[in-house]
């Protein structure tokens, strides 16, 4: 008894999936099914070079170590700078430490230097390739921007040029003395 009902069931489910099949094949064609495969690879391999927004992490990362200058949110070439400072992360502060790289893609700032008086374009590096350091965590915001504005915004992961694209710490370079103008 128990066969003949289990054979009716497959029956009835074999009738009905390819009732659904049938009518999928005469609704979709094969160039519309492969158009629409295809766009979903290239958006998935897309996904992970998306910037995404960093600034929750200020929450969880506590305040930052007391040591040297180049190791506080409060040096003068940190301004603009949100991220973990890589001179707390076993690099320096214009140096990725051993085993990450800068990124490709960076934002600048202009921070004003007390000991000279004078105002220096900052060019901060995301360093890429580690996971991240969860040391001693900045967001300094002078200058900041709107996000679409995307060169003096700095709640971007810019380690989304690189192709290992996991975010670690931020490093400050001096790119030049500002202008007065």
């Amino acid at each position: 008894m128990s066969d003949i009902f289990t054979d009716r069931l497959m029956a009835a489910f074999d009738r009905a999936a390819e009732f659904a099949f049938r009518r999928t094949a005469q609704s979709i064609g094969r160039r519309s099914a492969l158009s629409t495969i295809g766009k979903l690879m290239v958006g998935g391999a897309l996904l992970p070079v998306l910037p995404f927004d960093r600034s929750s992490g200020a929450l969880a990362a506590g305040a930052p170590a007391s040591g040297p200058a180049d190791a506080n949110c409060d040096y003068w070439r940190y301004c603009a700078l949100d991220g973990f400072l890589c001179s707390c992360c076993g690099g320096s502060v214009s140096a990725c430490p051993p085993g990450a790289e800068p990124s490709k893609v960076t934002w600048v700032g202009t921070c004003h230097n007390p000991a000279d008086g004078k105002d220096y374009l900052v060019s901060y590096n995301d360093c890429c390739g580690k996971t991240t350091c969860g040391r001693c965590l900045c967001n300094g915001n002078v200058g900041e921007r709107p996000g679409y504005r995307m060169g003096i915004h700095n709640d971007i992961n810019w380690c989304m040029a690189n192709t290992p694209s996991m975010y670690h710490c931020t490093v400050s370079v001096l790119v030049g003395v500002a202008d007065d103008k």
